[in-house]
């Protein structure tokens, strides 16, 4: 029997193949550092960014509350690692207790703020003392956010945020009185004006003028600046006071003198210089449109937008205490003049907008308009593109007080190509003054370029059936024109002719005072005397 060689036997190794063969060592030739270097902290940086973010956790379906405490306990112990790490910061806290207030369990989370701010790197930070109060105010919990603001603004009294969040929870409660509190408060610590004026926003709110006066009497006093002065000032003027703004305005440039050299106050005592003479004008009579515009006109070639528009406000609310065209006719033009200056030098064309919208409810149509405040105010809309906004403006101008100019929306609505609309604007002309020749004229003008000399024809003949015409000679002039070139026979020309005739005779006396008629019987009655 033949005996196998031992390396055909499965599973036996002789030596030779268990012998460790050692690679051939490689000699390196270039032993200098590589020029870029690589760090551990690149490593794991490129491994976090090859991780993929979309592979989310499998949902969990909690069936009974054993689960669910369970779940709790396992969160909880996590978020307890993550917080007992050196250098945690304070979002682990915040999530930690955000997490306890999902659970409803406000006393936990609760807890978690409290122990998060015994932790002496963030006891002193307002963000954190920011989010404990929010969290109270969101669960309704009135009494512990009003304790936690306390506690911060007592521990960091010169963080404005804080003061501000603590009055305006007290605002949005209703509590005034604490709100006013507060504020008192945060005015002890002798902030800068930030403060001040956020406490004189909230009495301007409600409208408590005299206390909103007493708080700028003592922010000029802590604070004697040329900005606290102007905003004192303008305060006063918005209510009326022009007295009070202009002993202001004396008072700042006394004191602001004494100050030293300070850019600011060379710029505020110079302004004062420059307008006290106008100022003086204006005090002594403040119904002379005359010395407004004077005024108006030095501020605009050297003063700021704010000045400017604070001496139009002024300019404008003196209102003549008569209404009475005569007393209207330069007043109304501070209030164009106001409006052209937005416009076209503030560039503000809503600013403008509203300054015409305010006008016009201020002009008392009932007995007189001003049809050059109209026509600006639509042209400025279609500037604005806004058609449909002039007219229903115009519209609403011939609503409220018709008159003669305001009807020359016909001719923009003519270059629009309105044909139709031009029509039965004519006709709310003609139905408003029949007896105004212009209109008709106009009306069958408007027809005879369009080439419907039936219509115009028709215009003519109701214009001529009129009782009273204002010119009837130039109407009857454009009728014998038409007849003319519309070609008529000599036999249509005899038909009309008496008509004609009959329209030439004088005018009943109703009518006789037409300016033309006037010039005629004054001709008439001079040669009765000679003769």
């Amino acid at each position: 029997m033949a005996i196998p060689h031992p390396r055909a036997t499965p599973g036996y190794l002789t030596q030779r193949d268990t012998e460790v063969r050692l690679s051939r060592a490689v000699r390196v030739k270039n032993k200098a550092p590589s020029p870029v270097q690589i760090t551990a902290e690149q490593i794991l940086r490129d491994a976090r960014g090859c991780q993929d973010s979309s592979i989310n956790p499998p949902r969990k379906k909690i069936a009974d509350f054993d689960e669910l405490s369970e779940y709790r306990l396992g969160e909880r112990n996590l978020f307890e690692e993550k917080i007992g790490r050196a250098g945690c910061g304070m979002s682990a806290w915040v999530r930690y207790a955000r997490w306890e207030e999902q659970q409803g369990d406000l006393t936990r989370a609760r807890s978690v703020y409290e122990r998060a701010l015994s932790v002496v790197a963030q006891h002193r930070d307002h963000t954190l003392w920011v989010k404990y109060a929010e969290f109270e105010m969101r669960n309704r919990s009135v009494s512990h956010a009003r304790n936690v603001w306390d506690r911060a603004v007592a521990l960091l009294p010169r963080v404005d945020q804080l003061w501000c969040k603590y009055a305006h929870m007290e605002e949005v409660l209703g509590a005034y009185a604490n709100a006013r509190k507060v504020f008192e408060r945060w005015m002890a610590w002798h902030q800068g004006t930030d403060g001040w004026d956020a406490y004189v926003k909230f009495e301007t709110r409600y409208g408590e003028a005299e206390r909103t006066r007493a708080l700028y009497e003592r922010l000029v006093a802590e604070h004697p600046l040329p900005n606290t002065f102007k905003r004192y000032a303008q305060f006063e003027t918005k209510h009326g006071e022009a007295e009070r703004a202009h002993r202001l305005h004396q008072r700042a440039a006394e004191l602001l003198i004494a100050d030293g050299k300070d850019p600011e106050v060379d710029a505020a005592i110079a302004t004062n210089k420059r307008i006290s003479p106008y100022e003086d004008a204006v005090r002594k009579n403040p119904l002379n449109y005359d010395a407004w515009f004077d005024y108006l006109a030095r501020e605009e070639s050297v003063g700021s937008k704010d000045s400017i528009r604070d001496v139009y406000e002024r300019a404008i609310a003196n209102v003549p205490p008569a209404e009475e065209k005569r007393y209207w006719q330069r007043y109304i033009y501070l209030w164009i003049n106001y409006a052209l200056y937005e416009e076209l030098d503030a560039q503000d064309m809503g600013r403008a907008r509203e300054i015409y919208r305010e006008c016009l409810k201020l002009i008392p149509h009932k007995k007189f308009t001003f049809a050059k405040v109209w026509i600006m105010a639509a042209q400025l809309e279609i500037r604005r593109k806004d058609l449909s906004a002039a007219r229903q403006l115009m519209g609403k101008a011939i609503g409220m007080a018709p008159k003669g100019k305001i009807f020359k929306y016909i001719e923009m609505e003519m270059r629009l190509g309105n044909v139709d609309r031009c029509r039965i604007l004519y006709q709310k002309y003609i139905e408003w003054s029949p007896a105004n020749c212009y209109a008709w004229r106009k009306y069958a003008e408007l027809e005879r370029e369009l080439g419907e000399s039936d219509r115009a024809r028709s215009i003519y003949e109701l214009a001529i059936a009129q009782p009273a015409l204002d010119m009837p000679e130039f109407l009857l002039k454009d009728l014998a024109e038409f007849d003319a070139t519309a070609g008529l026979s000599s036999i249509d020309r005899e038909i009309n002719a008496p008509r004609i005739a009959k329209r030439n005779r004088p005018l009943p006396d109703e009518v006789s005072d037409a300016k033309h008629l006037k010039i005629l019987q004054a001709a008439h009655r001079w040669k009765n005397s000679k003769e």
